[in-house]
């Protein structure tokens, strides 16, 4: 009768943490919220103060996948994240309109610049307009990094292009030749090519202060109003897709655009220069 006992309360013991461990696990996964965003927003340096405090105030965890915005859309289009944190309106409103994500808001705003050598070969500084600009560096066939990865830093980029005068045909609407590279990398990257070539690049302020210390390269162009850049944030769609962390996607977009997160975005500067100004409503 004991052995039988004794048999027993090991199957029970070993069932509880079974049980345990299931529950466990449960709890972890409900408790993780997948952010895709821009590798511009990362390498600022902007989510390490931004995120923490979410994370200690909702118990929530936030897992960070830096990407491009085309790819961080994609990855909300594919349910592979709960929520994304992007740049380019256009693309931000299409997501929306073919129901992929809800819950659009507003968060902040900085702008793009055009960093390029000191002694500025292609006389950029001059210019009147960032078209003018572009239109100059191509001129001169002045050696050029785009990011060339869909981000929102390209999708301006290519915007800015389709201003100017420079040929096209049906297969390009960028510059052709040895002078124009592109990367297909981040933000941080780019900026590094660009300052070991000498080379010019639209850049988002925020990433070249961030990186200003390691680099020669110099704001070359800047305060166009063709080269703000607004930041929204979108909860993905849980209609489309099963297992989207929705509530914890709402936690965290109106954590970003309450009071305090705003303030924290307002208050964030390197080398006391502020990097991002918010905008969200309350």
């Amino acid at each position: 009768m004991r052995v039988n006992w004794v048999a027993s309360k090991v199957l029970i013991t070993l069932f509880l943490i079974i049980l345990g461990s299931s529950l466990n696990n449960h709890i972890l996964a409900a408790e993780r919220l997948k952010l895709g965003t821009t590798t511009s927003t990362e390498n600022s340096g902007l989510l390490n103060v931004l995120i923490p405090p979410f994370e200690k105030k909702t118990g929530i965890k936030v897992d960070v996948i830096s990407v491009g915005t085309g790819k961080a859309l994609k990855l909300g289009e594919n349910g592979d994240v709960d929520v994304v944190l992007v740049h380019d309106r256009n693309s931000e409103y299409e997501f929306v309109l073919k129901e992929f994500g809800v819950n659009r808001k507003e968060v902040m705003y900085n702008d793009f610049i055009l960093i390029g050598p000191k002694d500025d070969p292609a006389g950029i500084r001059r210019s009147k307009t960032i078209s003018e600009a572009f239109q100059k560096i191509y001129n001169q066939k002045a050696p050029f990094i785009s990011r060339g990865d869909d981000s929102g830093t390209y999708k301006k980029e290519m915007k800015i292009w389709r201003t100017t005068k420079i040929p096209r045909n049906t297969c390009y609407l960028k510059p052709q030749g040895s002078w124009y590279k592109d990367a297909g990398q981040s933000m941080e990257t780019v900026i590094f090519m660009a300052d070991n070539l000498n080379a010019y690049t639209l850049a988002d302020r925020a990433t070249y202060i961030a990186l200003k210390k390691k680099i020669h390269l110099n704001i070359i162009y800047q305060k166009d109003s063709e080269l703000r850049n607004p930041y929204g944030i979108i909860a993905v769609n849980p209609a489309i897709h099963k297992g989207i962390n929705y509530q914890g996607a709402m936690s965290l977009i109106n954590w970003i655009t309450s009071k305090e997160g705003q303030q924290i975005i307002k208050s964030y500067k390197i080398s006391g220069q502020q990097l991002f100004y918010p905008v969200a409503a309350h």
